[in-house]
């Protein structure tokens, strides 16, 4: 049924929560597991208070994604991208012919429009493929 997976990371606690789901699927329907983290590009009028993640941050957290993907046996490969995450997200899915798309209900990166237009719902718009959001 799924051949290909796409699982895009952030260090939100619906990423991690949503890592079980992945797992599960992937052993489940013996699928291709791809990793992904984007990175946004700054913003010149970001306060203190919004996240920023470093390459090096991005980096670490796509080894440790990948080390806990190995101890359950699953083989993962990684991408990391620069731009617009729901955007990024939708293009890697469509050029890695992923045929699902496990995301967390809600990622640290919120749109310029607020909480309400989160990167998730926009991927649930965009999405060429289906959506499984994991609570």
């Amino acid at each position: 049924m799924f051949k290909t997976v796409l699982f895009p990371i952030d260090q939100s606690r619906e990423a991690r929560e949503a890592a079980d789901v992945v797992t599960n699927v992937v052993q489940t329907y013996s699928c291709r597991l791809v990793l992904l983290s984007v990175v946004e590009e700054p913003n010149p009028e970001a306060t203190k208070d919004e996240p920023m993640f470093s390459p090096e941050v991005v980096a670490k957290l796509l080894e440790s994604a990948q080390l806990l993907f190995s101890q359950q046996g699953i083989t993962t490969e990684v991408i990391e991208r620069q731009g617009k995450a729901a955007f990024t997200i939708c293009d890697v899915a469509d050029e890695i012919g992923a045929d699902l798309i496990i995301m967390g209900c809600r990622g640290l990166g919120l749109t310029d429009d607020g909480a309400n237009d989160s990167v998730t719902n926009r991927v649930i718009n965009l999405s060429p493929c289906p959506v499984l959001v994991v609570p």
